[in-house]
């Protein structure tokens, strides 16, 4: 099952059923609530026989939370110089840096940033209440898949916030999503997808989620271990070899440029890249 959200020309906010003749049906309901379409794999939905009149494409999910993986490719742990983790190396992204498919990546100038980063990744979306779940079980908590871009202000997340991850990856517009989410019984195993990025065309990333250090299924159970995961949380699982950071100069991301992540089974993820119409913020007292 293939899925969008989307807005209408009225700018009623809608779910729709992707069709394998590439047309879209409108569905009724949530797929977070508890009656509806359970054998396809949303429960909180019913079709609704009438075509999606699509104004605008927006992020698949709404994230009740967003937890990140740092640190969980093997090559990429290699390029960056760290050591393998003994353990999932965890960070949280406020639900509001969410940005809809086609819509602008903003660099910073308020707390500006000269240092913006692309990472590809798989992410994950938590469909039922799940706490201390075993590995060998996580897969049945989720509804689905789709693309992400965990952007990162590579300065703020190193040196002027103190090594806080969280300052670095939450500003507005640095968690793109989408295009769409792909139920979990069309990706049977999360750890057997390619997935690339592309800067104006160049690949820049070339992965594949095997490379993961701790599999989604670890990833679920150590993230629900005395902690309940809500239904609508997006777990973004890590990124593969190949980001800005690591290149020779670095690449960081400029006004102008176009990102693309690309994963297997699901599809491709495009934004634009602007400047933010912000003058800098003199945040001290």
């Amino acid at each position: 099952m293939r899925t969008i959200r989307y807005a209408d020309p009225q700018g009623t906010i809608h779910y729709a059923l992707a069709h394998p003749d590439g047309s879209f049906e409108r569905l009724l309901g949530d797929p977070f609530t508890s009656t509806g379409l359970r054998g396809m794999g949303w429960p909180g939905t019913a079709l609704s026989g009438e075509p999606a009149a699509i104004a605008r494409l927006l992020a698949p999910i709404e994230p009740r939370a967003l937890f990140g993986i740092g640190l969980n490719y093997r090559r990429h742990a290699a390029e960056t110089g760290a050591a393998l983790p003994d353990h999932p190396v965890l960070f949280m992204k406020s639900p509001g840096a969410v940005q809809d498919p086609g819509g602008p990546i903003r660099l910073p100038a308020a707390l500006a940033s000269q240092q913006v980063d692309y990472e590809a990744e798989l992410a994950v979306v938590i469909g039922r209440p799940c706490r201390n779940v075993p590995p060998q079980e996580a897969l049945e908590y989720v509804l689905g898949y789709t693309c992400a871009n965990d952007v990162s202000a590579r300065d703020w997340q190193k040196l002027q916030g103190g090594g806080q991850w969280c300052r670095g990856k939450t500003f507005d517009t640095f968690a793109p999503l989408g295009p769409c989410l792909v139920g979990a019984d069309a990706i049977p195993n999360p750890n057997a997808l390619a997935l690339r990025t592309l800067i104006n065309g160049t690949v820049v990333q070339d992965g594949h989620t095997s490379d993961m250090i701790f599999s989604v299924p670890t990833l679920i159970s150590f993230l629900s271990g005395s902690t309940t995961l809500l239904p609508g949380t997006v777990i973004l699982t890590g990124t593969p070899e190949g980001v800005g950071m690591a290149a020779t100069p670095p690449r960081w991301l400029q006004p102008g440029d176009t990102v693309t992540v690309e994963i297997e089974a699901i599809g491709a993820l495009t934004n634009p890249v602007e400047l933010e119409s912000a003058a800098p913020l003199a945040w001290r007292d």
